[in-house]
């Protein structure tokens, strides 16, 4: 999605604060260390990151046990969502000592640009859209451009139907039809009446998912469809930390029914792609990867040139237009930054 820009005053600002955070983090980590030289260590086990409260982490064990975790200063950046190698140091304390392998990895930019780690060992992506008051087809595709480029797979989630009359359903579905004759699959919900909310929780089960979606489409009603009890949770957390967070800076991995499990971050809702080419952002578009090569001029950028393999396959129907379209409007916001 497209950026603000901020003025000279505000980036300082935010470098500032940046730098601080740091330098915090830096002291805590070696309080951390010298802690732990003086703390007698239980066995390795095997955990996963449930709950991120800044540099603070809760695992939960392979019993389901909550544990309070300090982390080396050696290791990278640890996320929600991340397998780990724990050792205790108390009752339901312990500390990180290693990362296992990744298998997906969720970054997003922050106010600089840089990237800035969000969840990992993700399966899905779920775009969740509404209708009302417009479907912003541009911020859909640059989460699937995103999804695509980090090889972890997209589901789009269309909310709120039920606001819809018949009429303005077959419209809305003969609009998307280009998403599913690429392979997108795409789910109609709506959390008032029911709607599509078996086939969501088929796609849940045994996947690791995390929400993505402008605000107002009702990605935490459809959570909370899910997980009733998401806001104990989280309470649950700060109370055993002692951090006293709020919800909207924690970041909770939720377990659903039939082996699923969610992971609901406020910084995902709303992640662009960052300092992305053209190139990149091309790769995205799925639906043209059999075409590419195929123009004339290697360098092509598939607006006026001659004998463009990407309008050709437009001009057959083997592409939609208002996805180039959109790929257009996407490429033209990057280039403005």
């Amino acid at each position: 999605m497209s950026k603000r820009k901020l003025t000279r005053r505000q980036s300082w600002q935010v470098q500032k604060v940046q730098k601080e955070r740091l330098l915090r983090a830096q002291n805590q980590s070696n309080k951390a260390e010298q802690q732990l030289k003086t703390t007698a260590l239980g066995e390795e086990k095997a955990g996963r990151i449930v709950a991120h409260y800044g540099a603070n982490l809760d695992i939960e064990d392979e019993h389901g046990v909550i544990h309070h975790c300090l982390t080396r200063a050696n290791l990278p950046k640890l996320v929600c969502g991340d397998n780990v190698i724990w050792q205790a140091t108390g009752e339901k304390l312990g500390v990180i000592i290693s990362l296992v392998p990744r298998t997906s990895f969720l970054t997003r930019p922050d106010y600089n640009n840089q990237l800035k780690p969000v969840a990992a060992n993700i399966d899905q992506i779920l775009i969740i859209a509404a209708p009302i008051p417009t479907l912003d087809e541009d911020l859909i595709n640059r989460y699937l451009v995103a999804a695509e480029l980090t090889a972890i797979k997209p589901v789009i989630i269309i909310n709120k139907v039920d606001l819809l009359n018949e009429t303005e359903r077959q419209a809305l579905t003969q609009r998307l039809s280009p998403y599913k004759s690429i392979g997108y699959h795409i789910i109609y919900t709506s959390t008032k009446h029911h709607n599509g909310l078996e086939e969501l929780a088929d796609t849940l089960k045994t996947h690791t998912s995390i929400f993505v979606g402008q605000s107002g489409v009702g990605k935490s009603s459809i959570i909370k469809t899910f997980i009733p009890n998401a806001d104990i949770r989280v309470g649950e957390l700060s109370q055993s930390t002692g951090l006293g967070k709020h919800t909207t800076s924690v970041t909770v991995l939720y377990h659903t029914v039939n082996n699923g499990s969610i992971i609901d971050s406020p910084g995902v809702r709303e992640f662009g792609l960052g300092n992305v080419s053209q190139d990149r952002i091309t790769q995205g578009f799925v639906e043209f990867s059999p075409f590419l090569g195929q123009c004339k001029f290697k360098d092509c950028k598939h607006t006026n040139e001659p004998e463009c393999a990407i309008k050709q396959a437009v001009e057959q129907g083997q592409i939609s237009r208002q996805r180039l379209e959109s790929y257009f409007r996407i490429v033209k916001s990057l280039s403005r930054r």
